[in-house]
């Protein structure tokens, strides 16, 4: 085989831009999955199904394709497996320890404790009498998931125990963590690792739907935040590689910037979903991360200057009543058409049901959009928001 070949971690929706990265840079690119149906399996050359925990199983695919490196993206789950792979084949990749901090909450934050991050204070409990001595509000998350899924905000004991019970529900593992809940602002920050240094790509905005659930309805490029808090910023993902051990990787870091300081949230070695990485980033810096990853797995040099441009982008999930869907105008067609727009979804039918947004998985659809400034690209949410929400009846 000519082609270099790359191994993707997982063939879903969420892989299908690096997959079209990949395959643009001329690699030949073996897909593995625990389902045999997995959205993005006939984007790959090859596609195997390998279970999750099959490691094994795993090498064997490597050695069949004489994989020269891995990756995957916007996931956590196959992070502990890549990295013991990576360690068995010596692939450019972080470490075994550092994939498992990365995948449990708890010994995540013990790690950003002993290495001076700054972050919310929290512990494990398996029930509700083991908070005392916190205050309320609380925040109760699952320590081995991702994408909101069992977080809520707690505001009296009374709640504890359900979200206790939710949290538990979307986990592996016997405990949940529970933090103190911290106001402010909320940021997710694009980086990369390589050579032994950080280097920030960009800084993300967020917007998110009301406690208790805190799930992710929007992300604007670049955020607002001043010099200093960027420098400030960048020093503390500096503590966060350091402390992590984060080389040969992305990150996206989550924090919450209040009028007492910056504080992380969470942290992962790998790229951010919700099309920060694979969309965004590329519209308001001209750097493609996906890119950069593959030249890291690789062992290529990265180049982070080349095309650069300062503009803006977003990408907004639609947040309509909950009900059923009575009515969407014909109109709905043009809207990939309207200017700046980058890119439309909808998933939505007439008679279809619109839930209650409590995670990732609940949200239906979204439009992007890119600009030459902040200023243009909030003037064109706000319009474009109220236009496509008035195409939709709900009742």
């Amino acid at each position: 085989m000519d082609k270099k070949t790359i191994m993707v971690f997982g063939v879903g929706e969420l892989q299908k831009s690096i997959i079209e990265r990949a395959h643009k840079m001329g690699l030949f690119v073996v897909g593995i999955d625990p389902c045999s149906d997995a959205v993005c399996k006939n984007d790959c050359d090859a596609f195997e199904v390998v279970g999750g925990e099959d490691f094994s199983g795993t090498i064997d695919v490597c050695q069949k394709y004489n994989v020269m490196a891995i990756v995957t993206a916007a996931t956590d789950k196959p992070l502990v497996m890549m990295a013991r792979v990576a360690e068995k084949l010596n692939f450019p990749f972080f470490g075994v320890r550092t994939a498992t901090w990365s995948t449990d909450k708890f010994q995540m934050k013990q790690r950003f404790i002993e290495g001076g991050v700054p972050c919310a204070q929290g512990r494990l409990i398996s029930s509700a009498n083991e908070v005392e001595g916190m205050e309320f509000p609380l925040i109760i998350k699952p320590r081995d998931n991702s994408g909101s899924r069992g977080v809520r905000l707690c505001r009296n004991k009374e709640e504890l125990q359900d979200s206790i019970s939710e949290a538990l529900g979307n986990s592996h593992l016997t405990t949940v963590l529970v933090e103190e809940f911290i106001e402010g602002r909320e940021f997710s920050i694009e980086s990369l690792h390589y050579n032994n240094k950080s280097e920030v790509i960009q800084f993300t905005e967020k917007k998110t739907t009301e406690f208790p659930y805190n799930v992710e309805l929007g992300h604007k490029q670049p955020a607002n935040l001043t010099d200093d808090q960027r420098w400030q910023i960048s020093v503390i993902i500096d503590k966060i590689a350091e402390c992590m051990q984060f080389e040969n990787c992305p990150s996206h870091t989550e924090l919450k910037i209040n009028d007492h300081g910056i504080f992380v949230i969470e942290t992962s070695p790998r790229l951010g979903g919700d099309y920060i990485t694979s969309i965004l980033t590329p519209l308001s810096t001209g750097i493609n991360l996906e890119d950069q990853l593959l030249h890291i797995a690789l062992g290529e040099s990265v180049d982070t200057k080349t095309g650069r441009v300062e503009k803006a982008s977003a990408v907004c999930f639609f947040s309509l009543p909950v009900g059923e869907v009575q009515s969407i105008k014909p109109e709905v067609c043009n809207v990939i058409y309207w200017p700046n727009m980058f890119d439309f979804n909808l998933k939505l039918k007439i008679g279809g049901k619109v839930n209650k947004i409590t995670s990732s998985l609940d949200r239906y659809g979204q439009f992007i959009i890119q600009a030459d400034s902040r200023e243009e690209i909030n003037a064109l949410i706000e319009k474009y928001e109220n236009k496509i929400n008035s195409l939709i009846v709900v009742e």
